[in-house]
């Protein structure tokens, strides 16, 4: 029987939505979708230099899961590079202990420990919850999203 599958610990929001190649139309293009767990694994270990136990670690997981993770992301990338798709960066099994906007007015991505109402950028009321899906998980108020 298989292990329940662990929610990932992701510390940071992407600073972007995602990637396209330079000159072609998004209209244009096809996509590859990296979880935020992906990315996650990615910044860790290529960004931060940590070794993939430290890694895990971080985002209390096994060393062989964050292994499957890391090299799923890296596929995704090299796929979208020779292939000339775009990544999309979004969902996945992963929790957070804070909240991730986005200003649909203007475009400022948030990351904050409280719920907001109006975006601190530019006081607009149109914003959006970028971990929706995510529900309360009970005991430190982490949160939690399924795909």
């Amino acid at each position: 029987m298989p292990n329940r599958i662990r929610n990932r610990r992701i510390s940071q929001l992407p600073p972007m939505e995602g990637y396209k190649p330079f000159g072609v139309p998004m209209r244009d293009l096809e996509s590859v979708t990296m979880f935020y767990e992906e990315y996650e694994a990615i910044r860790l270990a290529d960004y931060e230099d940590l070794s993939q136990l430290e890694a895990a670690e971080r985002m209390n997981i096994s060393r062989p899961t964050f292994t499957r993770l890391y090299d799923k992301a890296r596929k995704k990338i090299s796929k979208a590079f020779v292939e000339g798709k775009a990544i999309i960066i979004k969902g996945g099994t992963y929790e957070t202990d804070d909240y991730w906007y986005k200003c649909d007015d203007c475009k400022e991505t948030i990351s904050t420990l409280k719920p907001l109402t109006q975006c601190r950028n530019c006081e607009s009321d149109n914003i959006t919850l970028l971990n929706e899906q995510q529900r309360r998980h009970k005991g430190r108020g982490r949160m939690r999203n399924q795909k």
